[in-house]
């Protein structure tokens, strides 16, 4: 059981937690999640490490404990290109969960939490329930689709789209994972079902379906007026040559409209507005410095582009909540520190007439987890092989290896085999837990590995075990990618090379061919798959 006394208390909100290293911080979070009767949000250092935390949470919590992600647009402020429809769609899932969520882990990082959000009252008013057999005047459904952001079209495959075709009625509804088919009869929603947009074959019979708006904004008629409004009230020149504020004008989401959002509200929220008053908030112990730099990076965004006047841009107090303010909000919570950093600001940026009071005595707790020990497996050397099994014997307490897929597990399976070296396959860390296998194996996607000292566990990571990580990172997560190490791969590349690609998987390099598209000449790598099919990639 999770001791109480590691959570923030009353009198003692702030607890500061300290030896967590590796898997063990995703462990104890979980840990404190399932022990609480109301929700946490956990504030990474960035979107980097809130994916891994995420992944390795997903692994530690009971399967009953709601997890749900705050990503960020994966774009850089003031950028004049918009989110994925699937990025805009996990946030208004997450939004529309927040006011109701009792128990369980919000995770967003320390960028994200600074910006500026649609009122709660705009995703509650423009939430929508269908069931089956209820009536469905199709033309107004269709006027209020499109000023909730959805776009019509002649057929469905993204989030945000719709499609009429006489008696059905597609829809891939914002926050969903599939896109469903409405079977109309007259004036009757007839049946409800989800679909392939691919095959276009109706798959799941469901009897309600829930629709969410499909921007964090809308577009109907008063929206637009008052965003005009608002917009002519912030900028000076000629608003013809403008295209934010022409297109708006004519119903358009121009991209990088998000960027825009406090001129289509009175007033806006933050994360916290969307949480329950009793959310205990886990911040990194670098936060400050995080959130400073943060800010700073926007600062600069807006200094390089204040004075466009085709583009005008928002002042960053406008789209983002200011680092003291956001710092009042979310420390008046009960939260938990990581880390063992100090409490006291530096001197340096304090006042002259500054007159240091002491601060309330901060309980730490330690966990006094520790890496893992050293292994790295390498299968063209025997001793190292040999080394690992013995270190596996002689371990004290139980043992977890974590593979990053189910071939690296059965890989590890089969290179213990000869060393007498027996794991139990187990698929949860709760299946682990309740086994009484000195020696598991499991699929999980670790970063890092970590022994425990209650339960006395030792897990390795892939990672460790052979020196890089084999698992993909999850299409669209924003990574720091170099254009020259890009180039570089490239010319490293030889014909019969795997490749992977990030939406189509493990494909065989063939060379490169050169192809005509949109009227001019290109070269194209070519991949070979399984099937026998082939991809062109420019």
């Amino acid at each position: 059981m999770f001791d109480s006394s590691n959570l923030p208390r009353d009198g003692r909100p702030r607890v500061r937690w300290h030896g967590l290293v590796g898997a063990g911080t995703a462990l104890h979070l979980a840990r404190a999640a399932a022990a609480l009767r109301h929700p946490l949000l956990i504030v990474a250092r960035d979107a980097a490490e809130m994916s891994r935390l995420e992944d390795e949470l997903r692994f530690f919590a009971l399967p009953s404990l709601p997890i749900v992600a705050f990503p960020d647009y994966e774009t850089l402020p003031y950028d004049q290109f918009s989110a994925h429809p699937d990025i805009i769609s996990q946030r208004l899932r997450t939004l529309s969960r927040l006011p109701g969520l009792a128990t369980g882990i919000v995770i967003t990082d320390l960028a994200t939490s600074l910006q500026r959000l649609p009122p709660r009252s705009f995703v509650d008013g423009h939430a929508l329930t269908l069931r089956v057999g209820e009536a469905l005047e199709l033309e107004p459904f269709r006027l209020r689709l499109t000023a909730a952001g959805y776009a019509s079209v002649p057929q469905v495959g993204a989030p945000g789209e719709f499609a009429i075709r006489g008696s059905l009625f597609d829809i891939f509804p914002m926050g969903s994972e599939v896109p469903l088919r409405i079977d109309l009869f007259d004036l009757q929603i007839d049946s409800i079902r989800s679909f392939d947009p691919d095959t276009q074959r109706s798959d799941q019979r469901l009897e309600h379906l829930e629709l969410l708006p499909a921007r964090e904004f809308s577009l109907a008629p008063e929206s637009i007026r008052d965003f005009r409004r608002r917009f002519r009230t912030r900028f000076e020149g000629d608003l013809t040559r403008m295209p934010v504020y022409r297109d708006v004008g004519e119903g358009l989401a121009p991209a990088g409209i998000e960027y825009y959002l406090p001129l289509f509200f009175d007033r806006t929220a933050t994360l916290l507005d969307y949480l329950p008053a009793s959310a205990t908030v886990i911040l990194p112990s670098e936060h400050d410095a995080g959130l400073r730099e943060a800010w700073h990076s926007l600062v600069e965004r807006f200094e390089e582009r204040r004075y466009d006047i085709v583009h005008p841009v928002l002042d960053p107090a406008e789209i983002c909540v200011p680092v003291d303010e956001w710092l009042a909000a979310t420390t008046a919570l009960p939260h938990i520190l990581l880390g063992a950093a100090p409490l006291l600001p530096a001197l340096a940026d304090m006042p002259a007439t500054t007159s240091l009071q002491p601060l309330p005595a901060v309980p730490v707790v330690d966990f006094r987890t520790e890496p893992a020990p050293s292994a790295r497996i390498d299968q063209r050397r025997e001793e190292t092989l040999h080394a690992f099994a013995d270190q596996l014997r002689f371990t004290e307490g139980r043992v977890l290896l974590a593979a990053e897929s189910a071939g690296r597990r059965e890989l590890l399976l089969e290179l213990l085999r000869p060393y007498a070296i027996t794991a139990k396959v187990v698929g949860t860390w709760r299946e682990f837990l309740d086994s009484d296998a000195r020696i598991a194996l499991t699929v999980a996607p670790l970063a890092s590995g970590v022994t425990l000292r209650d339960p006395a566990v030792t897990i390795y990571a892939e990672e460790q075990l052979f020196g890089e990580r084999a698992r993909q990172e999850r299409r669209r997560r924003r990574t720091d990618r170099d254009p020259a190490r890009i180039i570089q791969q490239l010319a490293d590349l030889r014909p019969g090379a795997p490749v992977v690609h990030e939406d189509y998987g493990v494909g065989r390099y063939t060379g490169l061919t050169t192809m005509d598209a949109g009227g001019m000449t290109a070269e194209f790598l070519v991949l070979e798959y399984a099937e026998g099919d082939k991809l062109y990639v420019p």
